[in-house]
C-alpha cells in the first residue's frame, strides 16, 4: 500500500462544518433497474443538501435523483456507459484539528448524534466514506506544530523525536471513535509544512524542503504512518504537500513540480518501498 502515490482530484474533500453532500444509496454491485428503453424502473438517489444561505443545513430532499440513459425531464443522472473514468473510491470532508476540538468539546450525546448522522449508515447517516487529515498542523489548528518540533537551531535527521503527542489530544481519539462507527473509512493524509529544520527559512510559514532533508522527510512520512497503524488508524494514501503554491498559510510550504517530482521519485516513492 505504502508504495503507491495517489493523486486525488476524483475525492470531494470540503469543509466539515459548510458542505454540499450528497449520498448514493444504491451500491455499485446493485445499480438501478433500467428497462430496454434506458428508464428507471424502481428506486433512486436520496440525497442530504446544506446550502451556503443555510435555507438547508443537511436536510434530506424529499425528491430523489434518478439515473438514466434516456433524455428525462426533473433531476437526473444521465449515464453514458461508452465512457469510462477512474473509479471512485469515496467521498467526505477534511476533518480538520480545529473541527475535532469543537467536535469533543459538544456535550456526550449530541457529539454522538453527530458522528453518526456523519458517519453511520443508518436511514439518517449519509455515510461519509473519506476523510482527509493534515499530517501535523494545518491552518485550522489552535496551533502551529510538526511531529519532530525542536529549539532553533537544532536538527534530528534520526527522527528520534517524532512523536504523535501534539494530535493525540483531540484527532486521534475522535478519529477511532469515528473508525468504531465506520471501520472501512479511507482516510487521506496531507502536510502542511515539514518541521521548521528542514526548511530554508527556517519558518514554519511559507519556505521550501532543503533538499539535504529530503531523505528525512520521507522518513517522516513512514514514521507517521506506522505511528498511526500502532494507534489502529490506516492511512489509505497521502499528497506530498498541500496547496503546495501557497506561502501564505501558516503552515504552509512552497513546493514546485520539479521538486514535488524529484522528492516522490528519489526519496519518498522509495521510503515507501522499503518500508513495505
Amino acid at each position: 500500500m505504502f508504495s503507491e502515490i495517489k493523486y486525488w482530484s476524483i475525492i470531494i474533500c470540503v469543509g466539515l462544518i459548510s458542505a454540499s453532500c450528497t449520498k448514493k444509496i444504491v451500491p455499485a454491485d446493485n445499480p438501478v433497474p433500467v428497462d430496454t428503453t434506458g428508464s428507471v424502473t424502481s428506486a433512486g438517489i436520496e440525497y442530504w443538501l446544506t446550502t451556503p444561505d443555510q435555507a438547508s443545513l443537511l436536510a434530506k430532499q424529499p425528491n430523489k435523483l434518478m439515473f438514466s440513459s434516456s433524455a428525462s425531464s426533473g433531476q437526473v443522472i444521465k449515464t453514458d456507459t461508452t465512457k469510462k473514468y477512474q473509479a471512485v473510491d469515496g467521498f467526505g470532508y477534511s476533518l480538520t484539528g480545529g473541527s475535532a476540538y469543537v467536535i469533543n468539546r459538544l456535550p456526550l450525546s449530541v457529539k454522538s448524534d453527530l458522528l453518526k448522522e456523519l458517519f453511520g449508515k443508518s436511514d439518517n447517516g449519509i455515510s461519509i466514506s473519506y476523510l482527509r487529515i493534515s499530517i501535523g498542523a494545518s491552518d485550522l489548528d489552535a496551533d502551529v506544530f510538526s511531529y519532530d518540533d525542536l529549539p532553533p537551531g537544532q536538527t534530528d535527521e534520526s527522527l528520534d523525536h517524532f512523536t504523535l503527542d501534539p494530535d493525540r489530544q483531540d484527532l486521534v481519539p475522535l478519529l477511532k471513535e469515528i473508525l468504531a462507527i465506520n471501520p472501512s473509512i479511507k482516510i487521506l493524509g496531507s502536510p502542511w509544512s515539514p518541521p521548521v529544520w528542514m526548511k530554508d527559512n527556517d519558518s514554519s510559514k511559507g519556505g521550501s524542503l532543503l533538499p539535504k532533508y529530503y531523505d528525512a522527510y520521507a522518513r517522516y512520512f513512514v514514521k507517521y504512518i506506522l505511528h498511526m497503524k500502532t494507534e489502529g488508524i490506516n492511512i489509505d494514501a497521502i499528497t506530498p504537500q498541500n496547496e503546495p503554491l501557497n506561502p501564505k498559510n501558516n503552515p504552509s510550504l512552497i513546493m514546485l513540480a520539479e521538486q514535488e517530482r524529484d522528492f516522490i521519485k528519489n526519496n519518498l516513492g522509495p521510503a515507501f518501498a522499503a518500508a513495505g
